[in-house]
């Protein structure tokens, strides 16, 4: 593996993790949360983590401090390992240095006051927690087994391509990215290359399309993981004249649903693009296309460890290696059947292809792959005086937008401060980008609310179809926050 400032070989990986698991054990820690950009230093202190089978959290730094903070505590966290000291004091006051890996560059803090923690599901090692449906997001609890099966399905059904050089593009506190990434990534024999998320464009304040492409030139993978909203960057740019690395074999795009048209320009393009589905309860990935089998439409076959069926409703179930449950859960775990219903809908055709045709609930999934409740955003604009209603929109789409009715007689200026307090109080993915004001209200005489006062959204939607197309401009569309 490599980052910007090192390169690792597999024999010096071996003697690293051996020697950062020493260190782990030494320094008494049993909780602990990794905050840290992309490096060689983070893969290595995961990996070591697994294999002491000591309990690691990845924090996503796009969360808010609040998030953080809710995730230090929810886990009952003893141990942090940073690349950012400085914010150590903001995530639990407590926090004591303990030094510094020698393998990894991180620094260790240790609480010096005893923590509350929640009972884990028995063999729990990660917990992975959602990008913030709502302003608390849920603790995902994974076991060993559940990973290595992912990793391992990966790994096979990759095998054709002949994968050996993958790069690291999304946070890797994102499972897909640490399950696909590095994990499977490592089962395949290939070097994973690790650049920094400032390096690839990624950074949490906003996406730099410009570093993205140039760092797939400059390091010509044999593999990558996108998300529908990256993907649209690379057709973009590939449609302005940009040459893909020759190397390029496999591109994996999940994290949320891909337009069909995207996907029809990205073949055109010559781009090796795999559509798959998966799920952290899941462990990630259930399904994806492959060299061997795929089939356009589809999100692909189901990997070899789990088992998918539609129940009554047409919804997804997946039965397999699956999550422990999540942290916090007084009764029994979602999946404690052996079977998790997923909340999508979907089609399985003769051959045993998956098809996701929608929802059960309104959660949203933007195209970079944030799981966000539209009524939590609604919630905090509802909060200001000027906004009467407001419904939130933005599935499959670079960020989020909202038609605002207002209340009483407000002026175009107070609406927009409005949503700018709105927005400072929630986290940056889950803020409004753009907005427009009706001067219908929304009510249940209209047909767009029902009796108790719920919005209709697929009636909204469709009532709004061209103001809302417009809040979409596709000259735009990368300006979105990764």
């Amino acid at each position: 593996m490599a980052d910007e400032q090192r390169v690792v070989s597999s024999a010096e990986l071996e003697a690293l993790l051996a020697a950062e698991q020493a260190w782990l054990k030494q320094s008494g820690g049993k909780r602990f949360a990794l905050l840290a950009d992309n490096s060689c230093g983070w893969a290595v202190a995961d990996l070591a983590l697994h294999r002491s089978a000591l309990l690691n959290v990845p924090v996503p730094g796009y969360f808010t401090v609040e998030q953080l903070q809710h995730v230090i505590g929810d886990a009952g966290i003893d141990t942090l390992l940073t690349d950012q000291p400085e914010r150590a004091g903001q995530l639990a006051a407590d926090f004591v240095a303990a030094g510094i890996s020698p393998q990894t560059g991180l620094h260790l803090f240790r609480r010096n006051t005893e923590t509350t923690a929640q009972r884990v599901p028995p063999d729990t090692i990660k917990i992975t927690y959602t990008s913030g449906s709502t302003a608390a997001p849920k603790g995902v609890c994974l076991s060993a087994q559940s990973i290595e099966a992912v990793a391992t399905s990966l790994a096979a059904a990759t095998a054709d391509f002949g994968l050996t050089r993958y790069l690291c593009l999304l946070p890797l506190a994102t499972l897909l990215e640490n399950v696909g990434g590095i994990h499977a990534a490592l089962r395949s024999a290939a070097s994973c290359i690790i650049p920094s998320l400032h390096t690839t464009g990624m950074s949490y304040g906003g996406l730099d399309p410009r570093k993205l492409i140039a760092a797939i030139a400059a390091h010509e993978p044999s593999s990558l993981i996108l998300v529908p909203e990256l993907l649209r960057v690379l057709v973009m740019a590939a449609q302005q004249g940009w040459q893909p690395p020759a190397s390029l074999r496999f591109i994996a795009v999940g994290g949320a649903s891909v337009a069909p048209e995207l996907l029809a320009s990205a073949a055109q393009l010559g781009l090796p693009v795999y559509e798959g589905y998966g799920l952290s309860e899941c462990g990630s990935v259930v399904c994806v296309n492959t060299a061997t089998a795929q089939r356009r439409g589809s999100v692909g076959l189901p990997l070899p460890h789990v088992r998918v069926r539609l129940d009554r409703q047409q919804q997804i179930m997946v039965s397999g290696p699956l999550m422990s449950g999540y942290l916090g859960d007084t009764g029994l775990p979602a999946a404690a059947a052996g079977e998790l219903a997923t909340g999508d809908l979907g089609e399985i055709d003769a051959d045993g292809f998956v098809y996701v045709r929608g929802r059960l609930k309104n959660l949203i999934i933007t195209s970079l792959g944030r799981n966000i409740s539209p009524e939590w955003v609604e919630r905090e604009l509802q909060i200001e005086p000027a906004i009467g209603m407001a419904v939130v929109f933005g599935e499959a789409k670079p960020y989020l937008s909202a038609l605002i009715s207002p209340a009483g007689t407000v002026t175009s200026a107070e609406i927009d401060a409005a949503v700018a307090r709105a927005n400072s109080r929630l986290p940056n993915y889950a803020q409004l980008r753009q907005w427009a004001v009706v001067t219908t209200p929304f009510t249940f005489a209209n047909g767009l609310l029902t009796a108790n006062g719920r919005p209709l959204r697929a009636h909204i939607l469709k009532r709004h179809a061209g103001t809302l197309q417009s809040l979409y401009p596709t000259t735009s569309d990368t300006e979105a926050t990764a």
